[in-house]
């Protein structure tokens, strides 16, 4: 076995639904449902090795054909795909909702938002990547082309099923790039769903490989001239040596523990319920969720009030219920390391406010929203990236304090701040080691902005001009006159 294939071992918790036959025959992917104890409710064959050359040699193939499409044309062939998509939304939230659990409003959203997000891209590839002159006199001519690189290997996880795919593939087919994708094995309903809707474009041009970690790793090894993957940030460096191996780009979005900060000018009632939405959203499962609070000490006190009392409010259950408001985790492996993380945190002298355990007379992968006080900053729960709902709550007394506490980790996504306070704010911003900053809730990431972490938390920009740009050859051409 390769070292990526033992890397690729742990890859996200979602490998554990692949099966066997009986007999020893092709793999199986089972769909399974967390909302009701994992029961099976599909089974699909595996993508094999032998199937996974094939689909290398045919994007290969179409890759030629994709990048001399006009641009124009390339528009209308991927407008047609996002009316598909439009006109399955509803099947694919309720897909992403039975499979990873998460509530069914917030699946539909997802699905229809990031539809609507995909508009831009069609409106502005054509600007962004047209040949601009950099110089120009009498006699000579400089010209930099943005030109489609060839085959990307695209990598996603199962929290986003659709956001991370499209934020992933979307600009790359757009350039003129092709795609190989081997999005999460978690929601397999989903992403056969999904993959009906690209039926239109030339074959070859994105190709869905549904498997799990052995043919994953095999899938890594073959020839690309890309590389995305979202995910943890072990993986992640594993991977960034195989691109390093050959020469090849590559995009990483990795983990995130974004940090809160409430000010005591906030007003606190707003400010703790939008730090509470932002940590609690899709069971906490969001790389840019908000993973550790950190309060001022003159309001510590009302935010722990508020933020309980919403906890208490939370409709724990079945995800596909439209009472739900949390809904599981995506399977049991994932629930078994929240419970790890916080029996650190407590041993260490964390106080549960509230939560801290599986709720009575539910069979899945729950756990209740989780309020720990108090926690020290050596317990895992603040030192790692948290995948639940789990929230650490801390105070501070000086601006100093609370830019150090925000700085103490290496995953740096993203950063929030609640404050009326614009010259606090911009101070703090200013020293923040995140890549996305924002204060009360202003929304970062649209398209047009570009998206990526710094340090431990990835590599690369999507999104936006940048992202355009950063998946093609930028070429120099000089002519003279």
């Amino acid at each position: 076995m390769t070292d990526l294939s033992v890397m690729l071992m742990g890859l996200f918790f979602c490998v554990t639904i692949i099966g066997k036959n009986k007999g020893g025959g092709t793999m199986k992917i089972q769909s399974k449902n967390p909302s009701r104890n994992h029961e099976v409710m599909a089974t699909f064959d595996e993508t094999t090795k032998e199937e996974c050359v094939v689909i290398v040699e045919k994007a290969k193939a179409a890759f030629k054909g994709w990048k001399e499409t006009p641009i124009k044309e390339r528009i209308k062939l991927l407008e047609v795909a996002r009316d598909s998509m439009w006109e399955k939304r509803e099947d694919l939230a309720r897909f992403i909702s039975l499979e990873m659990g998460k509530p069914i409003t917030q699946a539909e959203s997802e699905v229809s938002g990031g539809i609507k997000r995909m508009a831009w891209d069609l409106e502005n590839v054509e600007k962004y990547t047209a040949p601009e002159v950099t110089f120009e006199n009498e006699t000579e001519k400089h010209v930099v082309t943005y030109e489609p690189r060839g085959v990307a290997l695209v990598i996603t996880p199962f929290n986003y099923p659709f956001t991370q795919v499209m934020g992933a593939i979307w600009q790359n087919l757009l350039v003129g790039n092709v795609v190989v994708l081997k999005p999460c094995v978690s929601t397999p309903q989903f992403n056969k769903l999904l993959e009906e809707t690209f039926k239109n474009l030339p074959k070859g041009v994105i190709t869905f490989v549904h498997a799990g970690r052995d043919v994953g790793a095999y899938l890594s090894e073959q020839d690309f001239d890309m590389l995305h993957f979202t995910g943890s940030t072990s993986v992640g460096r594993n991977l960034a040596k195989i691109a390093a191996e050959k020469l090849i780009p590559i995009h990483l979005e990795l983990g995130g523990s974004a940090p809160g900060i409430i000010l005591e000018d906030a007003d606190i009632e707003e400010a703790t319920r939008l730090a509470y939405f932002r940590r609690f959203n899709n069971a906490g499962q969001v790389c840019t969720g908000l993973k550790r609070l950190i309060v001022q000490e003159t309001v510590f006190d009302r935010v722990i009030a508020k933020l309980k009392e919403l906890a208490e409010a939370e409709v724990i259950g079945d995800a596909i219920d439209r009472k739900t408001t949390l809904g599981p985790v995506v399977n049991e492996a994932a629930l078994k390391y929240i419970e790890e993380q916080v029996k650190d945190a407590v041993s260490q002298g964390a106080t549960v406010i509230y939560g801290a355990k599986r709720p009575k007379g539910l069979e899945g992968s729950y756990y209740q929203p989780t309020i720990l006080a108090g926690t020290v900053t050596s317990s895992k729960i603040w030192v790692e990236e948290t995948f639940g709902p789990v929230l650490p709550v801390v105070s501070f007394k000086t601006i100093e304090e609370a830019i150090a506490l925000a700085n103490d980790s290496e995953y740096n996504l993203a950063a929030y701040v609640y404050t009326n306070d614009k010259k606090a704010y911009e101070r703090i911003a200013k020293e923040l080691t995140s890549m996305n900053t924002t204060v009360n809730e202003l929304h970062f990431a649209n398209p047009y902005n570009p998206f990526g972490g710094t340090k431990s938390s990835g590599v690369g920009r999507i999104r936006g001009k940048w992202g355009f740009r950063e998946l093609t050859n930028i070429r120099v051409i000089t002519s003279f006159k």
